[in-house]
């Protein structure tokens, strides 16, 4: 039977969504989270969970799962063979359960379903494959609408799990995932996922990898080499980029990677202090020193003895503050203010400005021989601009981290918001984007997020590059018709349910859709 043009279309929707995902996202668990996560939402899937064979053992595990606790999720093991889920596995063929309460054979393992009723409940469990060999499966579980949905809708489901099945198999490689399991256990190797546009500039091993910096880019590439051979050294380091580029997780990484790592590392920033304390805090001071030196006091450069100190904006620093560190470059000695003696020291300096030093020395306000002693190893880290593919990498991450500072669920972000973030032109690099996530994730209230949550700055046609030259009435009908699209989604085509979300009665409602040539009846299950 042929499947209506609407559930084809969002077959294509879940189909096109769940490819990113695999894609673009390295984190195995990850991956296999927001592909329950988005099956949920388009499949109208109550539980879902992905299951590994652990073939020392012979046991199912449930690595991922969308719907179970941590502790029904821990109870869901199998035997080869056992229950639906080991019956896929032991045969390698699909199960559809149209009612759970009518099959012996499921043994609701994880004890999730027993606070509802079970009729009318279904079950499909699809095998996941490497080459010939069967090493896990996909399964889900969902409602059915009425009996005529057993043979249409059920097969349909089949057949979108059996391809993100397949997904998952070629795009995830399963033999790590199975490893991080079983610690050890042996699987036939995944069939191998080759990359056209990869290539020897561009691949890097995973210990060469900063662990504080997140890039896939070519131009990351090339600046986590650049960080690797450094680190080794003690050589002094210039990081140039613009505001918000990440100079000081680049200056942390060369610290962390190098000898030098159980020493102290210090941070400063040369234009967070009035110049008449930034001598005090970077050499200290000894006691009766000036008005309010009423005991000696070590600076930064001592307390960063054996380690590294990080002089963020350098450029902003005086030209007798400029002097006493190029004496520390050269002579590796200082005195404290107000002091005679002398005192050593070994200290590892890594400089970092998102200005011009060059400009700076032209105008007088740089020393040139201080600038030629920091500028040993220069590292420049690209804007964001210029690693535009590394945007959603970025975003899923701060989505994550400020999804767990908050209390927050968000699940994903929208088309509409994924377009936004990769058009802006981002002058505040990278963290500018973070500001924006954390916007976003503290103003969703559905667990995803949206265009209307991401600041006015991304939403403007001059930020975005997309002009409009429409009027105002226009653009008001172009909003509306977008709050009435996404009200449908969430509602599942329930036009009652989406009129009360927008506050419009449903006579209202009607002539809303009528107007804009909504087909709502695209929106149900």
């Amino acid at each position: 039977m042929l499947i209506p043009q609407e559930q084809a279309n969002r077959s294509i929707s879940l189909l096109a969504e769940v490819s990113r995902t695999v894609t673009a996202e390295n984190n195995i668990s990850k991956v296999l989270t927001l592909v329950l996560f988005i099956m949920s939402e388009h499949m109208d899937m109550l539980r879902g969970m992905i299951t590994i064979l652990n073939r020392d053992t012979g046991e199912i595990v449930i690595k991922e799962s969308f719907g179970l606790s941590e502790e029904e999720k821990e109870r869901g093991r199998y035997r080869i063979g056992e229950g639906i889920v080991g019956k896929v596995v032991k045969t390698g063929r699909s199960v559809i359960v149209p009612n759970i309460n009518d099959e012996p054979l499921f043994l609701n393992r994880t004890r999730s379903r027993k606070s509802e009723t079970k009729e009318g409940l279904c079950f499909i469990c699809i095998p996941i494959r490497a080459g010939s060999e069967i090493i896990g499966t996909i399964s889900a579980d969902r409602r059915l609408d009425g009996p005529e949905e057993v043979s249409d809708a059920l097969q349909h489901h089949v057949d979108q799990l059996s391809i993100i099945a397949a997904m998952i198999s070629q795009a995830v490689r399963l033999k790590q995932l199975a490893h991080e399991i079983d610690r050890g256990g042996q699987l036939p190797p995944p069939p191998p996922v080759i990359n056209a546009e990869a290539d020897d500039e561009e691949s890097i091993p995973d210990e060469q990898r900063p662990k504080n910096i997140i890039g896939n880019t070519k131009p990351m590439i090339s600046l986590f080499k650049l960080i690797d051979k450094i680190a080794g050294t003690s050589a002094t380091a210039l990081v140039l980029g613009e505001s918000g580029v990440g100079k000081e997780l680049v200056a942390s990484a060369i610290h962390f990677k190098s000898r030098r790592a159980d020493k102290p590392f210090i941070k400063f920033n040369c234009a967070a202090l009035p110049e008449s304390i930034v001598e005090s805090e970077l050499f200290g001071h000894e006691k009766g020193s000036f008005t309010g030196a009423v005991a000696t006091r070590q600076g930064r450069f001592e307390l960063a003895a054996g380690g590294t100190i990080f002089l963020d904006e350098i450029g902003e620093l005086s030209l007798t503050v400029q002097a006493k560190l190029l004496r520390i470059l050269q002579e590796k000695e200082f005195e404290r203010v107000g002091g005679s003696k002398t005192i050593k020291v070994d200290v590892r300096i890594i400089a970092a400005t998102n200005r011009s030093l060059e400009s700076l020395i032209l105008d007088g306000l740089f020393r040139e021989d201080l600038y030629y002693r920091l500028n040993i190893f220069p590292i420049t880290v690209p804007p964001l601009r210029e690693r535009k593919t590394d945007i959603l990498l970025l975003a899923d991450n701060f989505v994550e981290k400020y999804n767990q500072q908050n209390q927050k669920g968000i699940r994903r972000i929208s088309t509409t918001s994924i377009d936004m973030l990769m058009r802006y032109h981002w002058p505040g690099n990278v963290r500018e984007l973070e500001n924006c996530m954390e916007r976003a994730v503290i103003l969703s209230e559905d667990n995803v997020i949206h265009g209307y949550h991401l600041p006015p700055s991304l939403q403007t046609a001059e930020s975005s590059g997309t002009p409009y030259t429409g009027s105002l009435q226009q653009k008001l009908e172009s909003i509306e018709n977008e709050m009435i699209i996404e009200a449908l989604k969430r509602t599942r085509g329930n036009m009652s349910r989406a009129a009360a979300e927008l506050g419009l009665s449903e006579r209202i409602m009607g002539l809303r859709v009528k107007k804009f040539g909504i087909d709502y009846r695209k929106f149900r299950p």
